[in-house]
C-alpha cells in the first residue's frame, strides 16, 4: 500500500462518525480579586487568587490535518475571554452586579462567553472548570438532554 491511500485510509477512519468522541482540554490561568457579599467569613472580604481556568470541548470527528480544534485557536479564544476578568476585581464587573463572583458563576460566565466564540465551530464546548485554589474549583456545563 501506498504511503498516499495508508494516510487517505487512517484519514477515513478517524473522521467515522459513531459513539466516539475526542476532548480537548487546555488549562489558562488569570489573577483577580473577588468578594463574596453576603458571607459570613473571611471571603465576605476582599481577596484574590491566581484562578486557573480548564476548558474542555469534545469532537466526533477530525478535520483533514488530523486535530479536532487547533489548541492555539482554542487557547487564543480563551485568552480574549479571560482578559476582560485579569487583574480585575471581579465585584465590580457588570457581569456580577447581580450575582457573587463565586468559583461557580463564575464558571458559568466563562462558559457562556467561551460558548458564544464557538458558535459555528467543529467543536462544542463540553465543560468549563474554574479553580482558586489548588484544591478547590468548581464546574458548569449544559444538561444536554433538556
Amino acid at each position: 500500500m501506498n504511503s498516499h491511500r495508508g494516510l487517505s485510509r487512517i484519514r477515513g477512519l478517524l473522521g467515522r462518525v459513531d459513539n466516539t468522541m475526542y476532548e480537548l482540554i487546555t488549562i489558562q490561568e488569570f489573577s483577580a480579586a473577588h468578594r463574596l457579599r453576603g458571607y459570613e467569613g473571611k471571603c465576605e472580604r476582599l481577596h484574590g487568587h491566581n484562578w486557573k481556568v480548564e476548558v474542555r470541548v469534545c469532537a466526533h470527528v477530525l478535520d483533514e490535518r488530523g486535530l479536532a480544534k487547533d489548541f492555539a485557536e482554542l487557547k487564543a479564544m480563551t485568552a480574549r475571554v479571560l482578559d476582560d476578568l485579569d487583574h480585575s476585581d471581579l465585584t465590580t464587573l457588570a457581569a456580577f452586579a447581580d450575582t457573587n463572583p463565586s468559583a461557580e458563576n463564575l464558571s458559568r460566565h466563562i462558559y457562556e462567553r467561551i460558548k458564544r466564540e464557538l458558535a459555528g465551530s467543529s467543536v462544542q464546548l463540553q465543560k468549563v472548570v474554574v479553580w482558586e485554589s489548588d484544591t478547590a474549583g468548581a464546574a458548569y456545563t449544559e444538561d444536554r438532554n433538556a
